[in-house]
Order: C-alpha cells, then structure tokens, then sequence
C-alpha cells in the first residue's frame, strides 16, 4: 500500500511539478533534486494513485494510441485490414532499477524464433511498458552511461528501435521521464539534464510544527494503513477531478502577446542554451493556469514555474559563481 499523494506534508514545488506533467506531459517530465528522506521515491510512487486513463489500441503491448503513432504489430494489423478496437487503461509509474540490463530496457528479439518459426518475435522491455506513461528511476545520477544513451535515443526520437542479425523491431517510445537524486552523490550529464522539462530542489522540513505532522501521520499510516488511505480518500478525489479537468482546459489556454513577450524577456536575459527553457516555461505556465482553472496565462503563473523550468539550464560564464546568475534570474523575475 503507497502512501496517499495528498498527505504528504508540504513539498509543495515537488507535487505542483508532478501534477504539471500529469496535465500536459510534453512538458518533458520532472527532476527532483533534494537529500534523502525528503518524500521524494513517495510522492512519485504515489502519483500512480492520481493518474487518468487514456485510450490505447486493445491488445497493444505497447500502449499504442489509436491516432498513432503505432508499432509494427498494430501497423500490420492496419495493413491487413483488421479490425482495432480501443478500451481505456489508467496510466502507471514504471521503475527503471538501477544495474538494469540493456536488454531489459529496450527488450529483446528472438533470433531463434524468427529462423525456425520464419516469424518476428519481440519481448518488449521497460520502454514499451513506459510508452505514454511515467518512467521513474531513483538515484538517476548514478545510471550507468549506456543505459542513459539509450534513454536519450528513446527520448529524442521518441521510438525504440531495437535490431539483431538483420531483423528489426520498433515501437513508439514517449514516456515522461521523472527521476529523483541527491546532489551530494553526484551531478547528471548536462545533455540528460536539459532532457528533463522541470527540476525542483527539495530540503527536509524545519518547521516544528509540520515535523511533528509528518511523523504522525507516518506512524499513522504504519499503524492501520487501510484507515489512512480512507480518511485521505476524500482529498485525493478531490485533486484527481481538479487534474481531470485542467487536462480538458489545457488546450483551450489563451496567451496574450504581453505573455509572450514577459518569457522572451526572461529567457533572452539569461544563460541559455536553445529554445528548450522557452518552450518548457510557456507549456508548464499554462499547465498552472489550467490548475487553477484560469482561461488565460497570468503573469503570475509565469512567476510560480519559472524556477523549475530555467534553474537547471542556467550556466554560469568562466570565473563566475553559480550564485551570481541565480541572482540575476530572481531579479530579472522581480522585474515583471
């Protein structure tokens, strides 16, 4: 049993961020950087409780949706004229372990299957289970190299190609990346850092008073787990609907041009590499205005996500401290 989503005390920028995803998932998922024991692998784990259903071809093993993109198995359907059914299935946080195999990943094709049979067979990996759902891995940091290249080749194309002896598999592969990490342990390689849409930085609580709420509601849960869950039931129905409907509100979100230029204005006066930041700062503001059950963008929606989405792609210039351009940035927000 996972600890509600709703009853975790504070961490506020660790669950708006996970929420934002769910709402829009091109937003490119969400890296949350912060010690251990701050809720962190809980609040990811406990989303799975939260998330929608989507509609995926019936039968797909690879969650495929009906408006494509598709998957051999389903394009051959397609090609032969079968019919395709659709159901709905509820989206999932899939584990990536670390010391996982190249294999497990990115599956496997059985060579002796196709030369006796003279048929394909794929055994798919954590990609297809992941594809159009929440892939998480723990410690991302300490991922080994080649399991992160292949994650960056899945992310990038947005497929997985797998090919062995001269026979070759694909399926779509677009998963929103959600990894935890604590920066003491080690940094990520900067091309799979800018890979991650948002990034939060959590610290444990100093309040007295919400410590003291966290270990009760702790012992509480590891007390009579069942009770828990049904007295939280009420507050994480209440948060599905309101992401439920500010998925149905997303795409109707309007931007004015004083919107457009307010982003413009903060990113052209940073240290960015790219459009990425841009991009991924417009899409998570108006993700929060639909949170909120706005129709438009609000400067102030700007202000909340800026952080999350520029902080991790801030560089500083040769001889210069970190600080002084997370500096700039808070005044360059100061300013709008």
């Amino acid at each position: 049993m996972i600890f509600p989503f709703t009853a975790i005390v504070n961490q506020e920028d660790m669950k708006l961020g996970l929420i934002l995803n769910v709402i829009d998932p091109s937003i490119g998922g969400l890296l949350i950087m912060g010690e251990k024991g701050t809720a962190k692998s809980t609040a990811v784990r406990a989303l799975a409780d939260l998330l929608p259903e989507i509609e995926v071809i019936k039968g797909c093993r690879f969650n495929c949706a009906p408006e494509g993109p598709h998957c051999i198995e389903c394009l051959e359907k397609i090609k032969n004229g079968e019919p395709i059914k659709i159901e709905k299935k509820k989206m999932e946080v899939v584990e990536l372990p670390l010391g996982v195999t190249e294999d497990r990943v990115v599956g496997t094709l059985d060579i002796e299957y196709a030369i006796t049979k003279g048929k394909r067979y794929f055994e798919p990996g954590l990609l297809a289970k992941a594809n159009r759902n929440f892939l998480y891995i723990d410690e991302v940091n300490l991922l080994e190299d080649h399991i992160v290249d292949l994650l960056l080749d899945s992310a990038a194309m947005g497929i997985n190609r797998v090919e062995r002896e001269g026979i070759s598999f694909f399926h779509p592969a677009k998963f929103i990346l959600v990894g935890t990490m604590n920066p003491e342990e080690g940094e990520l390689r900067p091309q799979f850092l800018d890979r991650f849409g948002l990034c939060v930085e959590i610290r444990a609580i100093t309040d007295k008073t919400l410590r003291k709420e966290v270990l009760k509601r702790k012992i509480e849960f590891d007390t009579n787990p069942e009770e828990f869950m049904q007295k939280w039931e009420p507050e994480q129905k209440k948060l599905v609907k309101k992401i439920l409907e500010a998925k149905k509100l997303v795409s109707e979100i309007e931007i004015s041009e004083e919107i457009y230029k307010t982003v413009v204005e903060i990113t052209s006066k940073l240290n960015l590499d790219g459009h990425r930041g841009d991009i991924v700062l417009l899409k998570a503001a108006k993700a929060h205005a639909a949170f909120n059950l706005r129709k438009e963008v609000e400067k102030e929606d700007i202000k909340r996500v800026a952080y999350f989405a520029l902080k991790h792609r801030l560089k500083r210039l040769p001889f210069e401290e970190p600080e002084n351009e997370v500096k700039k940035f808070y005044e360059i927000l100061s300013r709008i």
